[in-house]
């Protein structure tokens, strides 16, 4: 049987936890950041948990994660 292709624009935007969790990094942290107050660009820097029915659709495309 043939290996399964891990998506590779996908590799590299999530990390799946030993629980199995999948995790990404926020939006809105690349530019416009001089409107941004510190309180926001703080909390931008953490990751967060994807919502449960698009972490099903990520793990299709990390078959080995």
């Amino acid at each position: 049987m043939e290996k399964l292709k891990t998506h590779k624009s996908a590799s590299k935007r999530f990390k799946v936890t030993k629980n199995g969790k999948v995790l990404r990094k926020k939006a809105y942290n690349r530019h416009l950041k001089t409107i941004k107050s510190a309180k926001k660009k703080r909390h931008l820097r953490k990751t967060t948990l994807v919502a449960s029915v698009e972490a099903r659709k990520v793990k299709e495309m990390l078959p080995y994660a």
